[in-house]
């Protein structure tokens, strides 16, 4: 386990929760904001990224556990970014859809706020946000930051505004 918050738990994604992760990166309502649903080979790409990364950096994105049915509704963590010319500590989080709206989301990434702050030592962290996203900017505001700077990201193709939220250690 990485961090526990009141209701979560956050652990490293294994090759067990891939069929969690297909019920999150193949929901098409889900994924609206990377311009639709992951196919399977394209959702094991996005595993296998998480486990180099956590070999990598020791962090990526984790697998967000409820205490109550110890089952995986989302994933939530800390990942190295590309932002214009610079790398950034970005908290990102991406739920089952059936788990939306019960706050899961802003716990988890509190959660990790406060993990980059007081374990990683961070004096900053971000979340980068297409600009479509409003329940991510939702979230990134309840964790406290703040539009810093936009920049147009091309992914599939496709030019997709994004905002990047911020916020600094006190």
């Amino acid at each position: 386990m990485i961090l526990q918050t009141e209701r979560l738990y956050l652990r490293e994604m294994t090759q067990e929760d891939l069929p969690a992760l297909k019920a999150i990166l193949q929901d098409e309502e889900t994924m609206y904001a990377y311009n639709g649903a992951f196919t399977a080979a394209e959702t094991q790409e996005w595993l296998d990224k998480q486990l180099a990364r956590y070999q990598q950096y020791g962090m990526g994105l984790w697998a967000v556990i409820l205490k109550e049915t110890d089952e995986m509704i989302g994933q939530c963590g800390l990942t190295i970014q590309p932002w214009k010319e610079e790398e950034v500590l970005e908290i990102g989080y991406l739920f089952r859809r059936d788990q939306w709206h019960k706050g899961y989301a802003t716990e988890a990434a509190q959660g990790c706020k406060a993990y980059a702050f007081d374990v990683l030592g961070a004096k900053k962290v971000c979340s980068i946000i297409r600009d479509i996203n409003v329940a991510s900017q939702n979230v990134a505001r309840r964790n406290g930051m703040k539009v810093v700077d936009h920049w147009v990201k091309h992914y599939k193709g496709v030019d997709m505004p994004h905002d990047m939220y911020a916020i600094e250690k006190e």
